[in-house]
């Protein structure tokens, strides 16, 4: 087969490669970006992540503050959720992003927008299959790849034969679970097993650690779990799923927790441990890129593979699986590749944010890892019914925590458990990433009456 030649190639176009390819080819290179379905135009995070599954949360909200209205003076009927109009609603959201995404990459690259599977023939060329089957070869000085993750799926005992939904099925579901066993007890465990909650469905909690949020702080994630129980929650933690049946309409799971085993019962069964690498259809050996034991590709701290002109983008590399980190991907390689600056990954102060309600938004080190480091620190906390807007608001559960630097005043840590901590983390991580003093928040004259003054009282306990 003959090859069509071009500058770079990108394959994948998450937030990183759908960024990247329009500024090279805006620089004036001879740019195809490869992805391999119109259904994942604009990347994982507004098809089967992000975007969808906050969309779904937002319903959940809705019913939970309509179920609690007569708290607020309103009194209305109990609601009803209509699980296919909130599918509906969510498609409506993803198939406008999507439209919107397909629309700019069209525009900015015309025929050179590949729909296809991509797979290595050698450290420079690709061979693309698209959905009839039709192959072609695909030649570049430089390739990108930014081909994301899909749902790990654990090797239990009958799980595979028993059948399981993912955070992907269950945004597609047509009834509501009459009881959720959710397998997993990080962050998309926990968005699915509070939004179901709200939903309507009992729900169930397997977590293989003796907490949740294995990598939060105890305080934090007991605060968490806490919160979650008040919803009607249960958890099983410290457990390990030895098999899975289904019987009778039944899913059932057979648990070692601690010296005994149990039998749980449910209606479905939610897999989310965890996110595993799209490398295996890449063909990686045939241009010698290398992975770790996991399958994500290894990268320096410029996003360059072992081998030169291959670099490795957004989620695949196995740094943080955030869009936002995604994006900083891209502003790495734009300013070395395009604005001939050097910037890598080194010191990248990293915000997230879990969407229950409220929000636990973090940034910077715990507790535990500032003492692990060596740090001399100062630790400050204050419960979320202290911030006055929280109070107006009927959002009082929660609790704000620093950690501040006792040598040098800079903040080197901060977890939110707060409405809108997501939105409040940011103006932390400003100061952090100015290298300011904590008093600056402590100090500043933030409006009143907001969530962000609450950074006034956290700070001012140290």
């Amino acid at each position: 087969m003959n090859s069509e030649y071009y500058d770079d190639i990108v394959i994948g176009g998450g937030k990183a490669g759908k960024t990247l390819a329009p500024a090279l080819a805006a620089n004036g290179r001879k740019i195809a970006l490869v992805e391999r379905s119109l259904t994942m135009i604009g990347g994982g995070c507004i098809n089967i992540a992000c975007i969808p599954t906050k969309t779904m949360v937002a319903s959940a909200e809705v019913a939970h503050t309509v179920r609690n209205s007569a708290a607020y003076g309103v009194k209305t009927n109990q609601p009803t959720v209509d699980l296919a109009a909130v599918i509906q609603r969510k498609r409506s959201v993803v198939l406008a992003a999507r439209e919107i995404n397909l629309h700019n990459l069209e525009g900015s690259l015309g025929e050179n927008l590949i729909i296809g599977t991509a797979r290595f023939v050698d450290a420079k060329t690709i061979e693309v299959t698209n959905a009839a089957g039709n192959t072609g070869l695909l030649a570049a000085e430089r390739l990108f790849i930014n081909t994301g993750t899909r749902p790990l799926i654990p090797p239990v005992p009958g799980l595979k034969e028993t059948g399981f939904l993912t955070s992907e099925s269950i945004m597609e579901l047509k009834q509501l679970p009459e009881h959720l066993i959710v397998l997993g007890s990080g962050y998309i465990g926990l968005e699915f097993a509070q939004m179901f909650r709200r939903f309507g469905s009992r729900v169930t909690v397997i977590g293989q650690s003796e907490q949740i949020l294995s990598q939060q702080d105890p305080d934090i994630a007991i605060a968490v779990q806490t919160l979650l129980e008040q919803d009607g929650i249960e958890f099983l933690l410290k457990a390990k799923v030895l098999r899975v049946d289904y019987t009778g309409n039944e899913t059932i799971l057979q648990i070692q927790v601690a010296d005994r085993e149990i039998t749980l019962q449910g209606s479905h069964l939610l897999v989310a441990v965890g996110r595993a690498p799209n490398t295996d259809s890449l063909n990686l050996a045939a241009a010698g890129v290398a992975i770790n034991t996991r399958g994500f590709i290894q990268v320096n701290d410029r996003l360059e593979t072992n081998i030169p002109g291959i670099w490795a983008l957004g989620d695949i590399n196995g740094g943080p699986q955030y869009t936002h980190i995604s994006l900083d991907d891209y502003r790495i390689l734009k300013a070395n590749l395009i604005d001939g600056g050097n910037r890598s990954t080194r010191d990248r102060l990293v915000p997230s944010c879990l969407f229950i309600n409220p929000e636990l938004a973090h940034v910077g080190l715990t507790e535990t890892e500032a003492r692990q480091q060596g740090y001399a620190i100062r630790v400050a906390k204050v419960d979320a019914s202290a911030v006055p807007r929280a109070k107006t608001l009927g959002q009082t559960d929660g609790l704000l925590k620093a950690i501040v630097d006792t040598d040098t005043g800079h903040i080197l840590g901060c977890s939110l458990l707060c409405h809108e901590a997501g939105e409040v983390i940011s103006t932390v991580q400003m100061v952090m990433q100015a290298h300011m003093p904590y008093t600056v928040l402590r100090d500043g004259i933030l409006t009143h009456p907001t969530m962000t003054e609450g950074l006034n009282i956290l700070f001012s306990k140290l």
